[in-house]
């Protein structure tokens, strides 16, 4: 096969945690290591990539100095007072304010001669919108091959409602590129109907080689149980577990891995040593750390169209997974899983599928 050259273009990347920065990053890394000639771009900080692109073959590249969408790949950035007032202002009216992206990407595509393949990565979505721009700008010396991928959708995100003219914006990019990208078959529907043959399902991808953990079963004291990842309130809402949870006469310890603090204060007097609040960690140590635990704990979307990417790390560390709703909550199931019962559990089918080789061979795949 012959070798391509590719950009990819995220707005963060490596050492950043998130499941964008996850999806550059990885995906970079096998397709350098695949021997394509590889451009990964973000917005990058003071981080130094040297022996980043030394071992993984890898061109690691900044989109300029951001004025507004400040936030970068080392997480060094300081939201300022009049961005503060300007994202309450203009965010959801103007998607202020990553709308910068969309006049960033033109500057790069031009300096990226001969590309054979874009891959554009959302969250924000105004990156593809720049691309899209960029394909109107630049005719024959755009990229030969656009592939947009999407982690969650945008007019059709049922967490998040841009304001409706958007879908115009939308609509023009999704005409525009040649394939949409998305992890999992349900959120093909979050689509419009007239773009959805662009659509390719390709979940997210971690590299296999990295997994280090130990897989003898947990010797824990008490029942121990870990949540790693964002909170959304009234979407993936802890509330009602923990309040249930305030009531189990038992002892136990659950652990959180999370930057979305606020939501947990009001249980750290009613939990006080059973609850755990914790910064996050590398993606090797989190999955050393899950592996520690009795089960681990899923807050469910509440929609089809959207899952955790959380739920590969999970399968990853081999632990049984207790999925909760974040709207009702089943006490059966939180008593067994309590009692080490896990006949409940969630199954996470084909995990092959998420391997990084595999995930990397089916963009390569697309022509």
């Amino acid at each position: 096969m012959k070798n391509k050259k590719i950009i990819i273009i995220a707005s963060a990347i490596f050492p950043f945690q998130s499941p964008r920065a996850n999806r550059a990053t990885e995906l970079a890394k096998e397709l350098g290591k695949q021997g394509h000639d590889v451009a990964l771009y973000g917005v990058l900080g003071d981080y130094d990539y040297s022996a980043f692109e030394a071992k993984n073959n890898v061109k690691v590249k900044n989109i300029e100095k951001m004025t507004f969408a400040t936030l970068n790949s080392d997480n060094s950035s300081k939201d300022t007072f009049i961005n503060k007032i300007l994202r309450r202002l203009l965010g959801r009216w103007l998607e202020f304010p990553n709308i910068e992206f969309m006049f960033k990407m033109t500057k790069i595509l031009k300096k990226e001669k001969g590309t054979d393949m874009l891959i554009s990565i959302a969250y924000p979505h105004p990156i593809h919108w720049g691309c899209a721009l960029a394909k109107m700008r630049m005719g024959i010396a755009f990229p030969k091959l656009w592939v947009a991928d999407c982690g969650d959708p945008y007019m059709g995100n049922p967490i998040e409602t841009p304001a409706f003219y958007f879908k115009y914006i939308e609509k023009w990019f999704c005409r525009n590129v040649d394939y949409i990208t998305i992890p999992i078959e349900e959120g093909r529907s979050a689509y419009y109907s007239d773009f959805r043959d662009k659509i390719k399902v390709i979940p997210q991808g971690f590299d296999f080689d990295l997994v280090r953990i130990d897989s003898r079963e947990p010797n824990n004291e008490v029942p121990t149980f870990i949540y790693s990842g964002v909170f959304y309130q009234g979407v993936r809402d802890p509330r009602m577990f923990l309040d249930y949870l305030s009531k189990v006469p038992i002892n136990f310890k659950f652990i959180i891995y999370t930057q979305s603090k606020d939501i947990l204060e009001p249980y750290k007097s009613k939990l006080g040593e059973k609850l755990i609040i914790k910064d996050y960690l590398t993606r090797e140590e989190l999955l050393v750390e899950l592996a520690k635990a009795d089960f681990l704990v899923n807050f469910e979307n509440g929609n089809t169209v959207q899952s955790p990417s959380k739920l590969i790390d999970y399968a990853l560390a081999k632990r049984p997974i207790m999925s909760v709703s974040s709207f009702t909550i089943d006490e059966n199931n939180i008593d067994r899983f309590l009692k080490r019962d896990y006949s409940g559990k969630l199954e996470v089918h084909n995990i092959e599928q998420y391997n990084i080789k595999n995930v990397a061979d089916k963009f390569i795949a697309l022509n």
